[in-house]
């Protein structure tokens, strides 16, 4: 299972979003949007805003999250998935 997050270096619900995989040992790409223009746009396009985090699992987007709503979205979309795929 692909995940993907986007991501603003400074922004604490960011690193909250990556505490929250890291602690599930879920493998994610990471994608810094302010580096990375491409990123940005494609953050925008899927999301429909610029706001961070954004993630992307398996085609389900989450956007401008904290952990309870990645919780939430996890345990709603995703109850039964190896967390090492």
């Amino acid at each position: 299972m692909k995940i993907r997050l986007f991501i603003k270096p400074y922004c604490g619900w960011c690193h909250k979003a990556q505490r929250w995989l890291d602690e599930r040992g879920l493998k994610y790409e990471t994608l810094d949007v302010i580096a990375d223009h491409a990123a940005l746009d494609e953050m925008v396009k899927l999301s429909g805003q610029s706001l961070a985090p954004v993630i992307e699992v398996a085609g389900k987007i989450l956007a401008d999250f904290g952990p309870d709503e990645l919780a939430v979205f996890w345990e709603k979309n995703f109850p039964k998935a190896d967390r090492r795929d």
